[in-house]
């Protein structure tokens, strides 16, 4: 794309914030989907070897399957799993090695990381599946709403693990599965905001 000589670029993940007028003067507004696994192993393989990093595509794999479809998230990954490898293996990105790695930084493999099993917890033991308030999980695990809405929901939402209904946020069955947790029927959720 061949652009002027002077080219402002703005990105937001909460595009409402950004008052009409403002949002009127961009010539151009495209909303980004998350990565596939597929690009994400490009963007990190391409990564490594412009850091000169010895790997296998298992490993890279590893790393691309945790980076939550967000390239930031993945070199960020890559550059802990390097560290491990540098520190505690032979300095090769393996399978084993990324697995160990993103253990150690308790990362599961959906990508899932403390924080986010802490909201489907919370809200699964503590207010049995839910409906329950934003500002009411965000207060029970001393976190920012914001941080819940615009970090954690989104990836949870995406993974099916989590419902916004009008009465508040329900953990699905998906969830439960996924902390092997008991599932409890619960009332099936209006998928309304």
């Amino acid at each position: 794309m061949k652009l002027p000589r002077f080219t402002v670029i703005g990105a937001t993940t909460r595009l409402a914030l950004i008052s009409s007028p403002l949002r009127a003067r961009f010539g151009a507004v495209y909303r980004v989907d998350y990565y596939d696994q597929i690009a994400l192993q490009q963007i990190i393989e391409r990564a490594a070897g412009l850091m000169g990093l010895e790997f296998d595509e298992t490993g890279i794999l590893e790393i691309a399957r945790c980076a939550r479809g967000t390239p930031r998230i993945a070199l960020r990954l890559l550059r802990r799993v390097r560290d491990f490898a540098e520190v505690r293996g032979n300095g090769v990105i393996t399978s084993a090695t990324s697995s160990e790695a993103l253990e150690l930084l308790s990362i599961d493999k959906l990508g899932l990381d403390e924080i986010d099993r802490m909201v489907l917890a919370t809200i699964i033991k503590k207010y049995n599946g839910g409906p329950v308030g934003l500002s009411t999980i965000a207060a029970s695990i001393s976190e920012e709403p914001d941080t819940i809405m615009d970090v954690v929901e989104p990836y949870l939402l995406q993974l099916g693990f989590l419902h916004r209904t009008a009465q508040g946020r329900m953990a699905t069955e998906k969830a439960y599965k996924h902390l092997n947790l008991p599932f409890t029927k619960q009332s099936q959720p209006s998928l309304l905001d």
